[in-house]
């Protein structure tokens, strides 16, 4: 008898495909993942599951939070705008740094974990994860006056 995997297995299985996501971005849109390539990718619904739009707009954000999407409507397919803080908007080419670790949000929701975005990330970008963890962390702590934020230990999602 098949019994169903654990929650373990199913978190593994889930990285596993969020890592292999990654990789197929990267090789379509990579190597180098600008603000350019970003736009392409939050247009292509074979990467995005759900239409996405970049919005420079603090206001659905937690304290120190640097991205976060918020649904457009009360189904998924309504699509998401993800509010990234203004800071960053004169900062085109660290955007996808942030965006992409609220990415896994929008095609996964609330199954996805911060192990899970920082497999996606750092595979599109093509960083180890260790390298593409600092970077997000140095660019969440640029929110709060070098004061380690909340933006790296909670899981990818708002409030």
């Amino acid at each position: 008898m098949n019994q169903p995997p654990s929650s373990d297995e199913a978190r593994q299985s889930l990285n596993a495909h969020v890592a292999e996501k990654a990789a197929e971005l990267r090789a379509k849109y990579g190597p180098h993942i600008g603000s350019r390539e970003l736009e392409r990718i939050l247009a292509d619904r074979s990467q995005v599951r759900y239409p996405c739009r970049l919005v420079f707009d603090a206001t659905a954000l937690q304290p120190g939070e640097f991205a976060c999407p918020v649904p457009l409507g009360p189904r998924p397919e309504d699509g998401f705008a993800m509010h990234v803080h203004p800071y960053f908007a004169a900062q085109p080419d660290r955007v996808p740094y942030l965006v992409l670790y609220q990415l896994v949000v929008v095609n996964y929701g609330a199954f996805a974990s911060a192990d899970d975005a920082e497999t996606f990330g750092a595979g599109v970008l093509g960083l180890s994860k260790d390298e593409y963890y600092r970077q997000v962390c140095a660019l969440a702590d640029e929110l709060t006056g070098g004061e380690p934020s909340d933006g790296c230990t909670t899981p990818p999602a708002c409030g």
